[in-house]
């Protein structure tokens, strides 16, 4: 369904107002905020599940606290015979035709890594230059304050009698991969069924310009172990006449890029991305590349990291150096991450890695298969009415207009979301800028794009509001 423009943008009064209102609520925002990033709730077997717990608590109480929700629970799903992580769900039914927005983000946060290397301590929220540091500040609990925000200010704007529905998802082990997701969904289908899917857990261009994720890389990892001798032996006695399967692996590895650093499987997909400004010195700067280290590929670098498939070896078994002797080693293994471009089917990109394997497996080594992963790319639909709102309430809230952009990693949920709500539109908006570094040491989040995707998502649900979609 596509809506008249006129119908979709915003009165710049409203606008003005609308700042007001998210302005007056920003410090308590922000205390919310440093108060989950005070919760080390990571969904990883060796970490304490308590404080998954004490983050789902902490995370229903203030949705509960609105007073608008017709139910806030803590619910979970089963996966693989193991009892998932807890999430939070939320809802309050549209009326007289208003559309249902599901709000999605995550409580559960990266594990803090190594501490010599972060600048403040890991869980204590600390402001520096504008900008809050701490696991989670960023990725994900500045999502879920962007949503609790943009709700209060809603109410704000129009009053507790709004008309427009409003469903709240906050996982809580989508670090962990997600694996009860699924089931939830399938489960909970009453809760979280809605017309617009709100996913806030990706990035903006920069920290001034605004954007909405439209493609994401899928998931491709297959372990494999490479086996040449049924036991180790002595390499000086048989070396130069025996392969050992260290060097056997390091060709077969090799074997996955050509001679400029592009995928050398064949038959993988490829298209191509926004035509954006990112250069090689920017992109030097985000990744920490080194001076003197070139980059790889070809094709421009925003093909190359979000549109175009990548191998990494992200992990190899085998003798370390403190541990080593003079024997050729029998067998090792490795794990291949492989990143495909939208409009792959992982299993079709699955069976190319696997036939370039077998092929290029030197020496008649044995190769043998271990542990998959798999994740389906994302590509956004080009239209739509929210699409169109949710672009139109960026450019308001930031001054500057909105881009489309993708995403180099990967959101394999998406696609669970697409199959359970096929008639849903998805969108992928978030907070993180290129120096949020999620994942990694010294996580933070900007403060004013914080701001701003308050702004941005209130202005979403008030327009919302106005409209009659179903």
């Amino acid at each position: 369904m596509t809506l008249p423009a006129d119908s979709l943008s915003h009165d710049s009064i409203a606008v003005t107002l609308t700042k007001e209102k998210v302005a007056a609520r920003f410090p308590s925002a922000l205390a919310h905020l440093s108060n989950l990033v005070r919760i080390p709730g990571i969904a990883w077997d060796a970490f304490d599940a308590q404080n998954l717990e004490r983050s789902a608590e902490a995370v229903a109480g203030l949705f509960r606290e609105t007073g608008v929700f017709e139910m806030v629970e803590i619910r979970r799903a089963m996966a693989d015979g193991k009892m998932g992580a807890p999430a939070v769900v939320a809802r309050r039914a549209a009326r007289n035709g208003r559309p249902q927005i599901l709000l999605y983000a995550h409580h559960d946060v990266q594990p803090p890594g190594d501490a010599s290397v972060w600048k403040t301590p890991e869980f204590e929220p600390t402001l520096i230059d504008g900008r809050i540091f701490g696991r989670g500040a960023a990725d994900d609990k500045a999502g879920i304050v962007t949503h609790l925000t943009a709700v209060q200010t809603l109410v704000d704007m129009v009053g507790e009698d709004f008309e427009i529905g409003l469903s709240v998802f906050i996982e809580g082990e989508e670090e962990a991969g997600s694996p009860s997701f699924r089931n939830f969904l399938e489960e909970n289908r009453d809760v979280l069924e809605a017309d617009v899917i709100v996913v806030a857990d990706s990035a903006n261009w920069t920290t001034t310009i605004p954007a909405l994720t439209t493609t994401l890389r899928g998931l491709v990892s297959q372990v494999i172990e490479v086996q040449t001798l049924d036991h180790a032996v002595h390499s000086g006695m048989f070396g130069g006449a025996v392969p050992d399967a260290m060097t056997a692996t390091i060709k077969l590895l090799a074997s996955l890029h050509d001679e400029v650093g592009d995928v050398a499987v064949e038959g993988l997909h490829s298209t191509k991305a926004s035509d954006l400004d990112f250069t090689e010195e920017q992109l030097r700067i985000d990744s920490g590349l080194l001076d003197g280290v070139s980059m790889i590929g070809r094709g421009s670098i925003l093909d190359r990291i979000w549109t175009k498939p990548s191998i990494t070896v992200i992990g190899i078994d085998a003798m370390s150096v403190a541990m080593s002797s003079n024997t050729l080693l029998p067998s090792v293994n490795a794990k291949i991450s492989m990143r495909i471009a939208p409009g792959q089917e992982p299993e079709d990109a699955l069976a190319l890695l696997r036939a370039h394997l077998e092929k290029h497996t030197p020496f008649g080594a044995k190769l043998s298969y271990g542990e998959v992963e798999m994740g389906k790319p994302f590509e956004a639909k080009a239209d739509g009415w929210a699409k169109q709102l949710a672009n139109a309430s960026l450019s308001a809230a930031f001054g500057n207009e909105s881009v489309d952009i993708g995403i180099g990693g990967s959101i394999p949920f998406i696609a669970d979301l697409l199959e359970v709500f096929p008639s849903a539109q998805i969108l992928v908006t978030g907070v993180e800028d290129a120096d949020s570094r999620a994942h990694s040491p010294n996580e933070s989040v900007h403060v004013d794009t914080l701001r701003g995707a308050m702004v941005a998502e209130s202005l979403f649900l008030i327009k919302g509001n106005e409209l009659r979609v179903n």
